[in-house]
């Protein structure tokens, strides 16, 4: 493994539950796919929650936050027929990162985990070689 960043980050189930009562923030952080799978789930707010963290775990991970034109639906969480959650990300995100880190391929490896009160999401970025 060659890492290139990681980046975890932990949220209370309680902010999002308050930020889902805001108009716009649903559209803001998380992409249509995203917000047709949370509408279908009994407990949308873990579900919100820990993509959430997911996102703030990545921008983490690659050293910039939410800035240089990152935005969160640049980022998407899903899932594999398994379960296993991963990350996609937009094409501009995609080679935002081809050039910051001077590289062609890399993986994100991504955990997800939450209990009652709090979501977290943990982040590797390798470089493939």
């Amino acid at each position: 493994m060659h890492i290139i960043g990681n980046g975890v980050d932990i949220i209370k189930n309680s902010r999002i539950n308050n930020s889902l009562k805001i108009k716009g923030f649903l559209n803001r952080i998380f992409t249509e796919k995203e917000i047709q799978q949370g509408k279908k789930l009994k407990n949308k707010i873990n579900f919100y929650a820990k993509r959430f963290a997911a996102k703030e775990a990545f921008v983490k991970a690659i050293g910039t936050g939410f800035r240089s034109n990152i935005n969160f639906i640049d980022i998407e969480i899903k899932n594999y027929k398994n379960g296993k959650p991963y990350i996609s990300l937009s094409k501009k995100l995609n080679n935002f990162l081809q050039k910051k880190f001077k590289i062609q391929k890399f993986k994100v490896f991504l955990s997800l985990s939450d209990e009652k009160d709090y979501s977290i999401a943990f982040v590797v970025i390798d470089k493939i070689i």
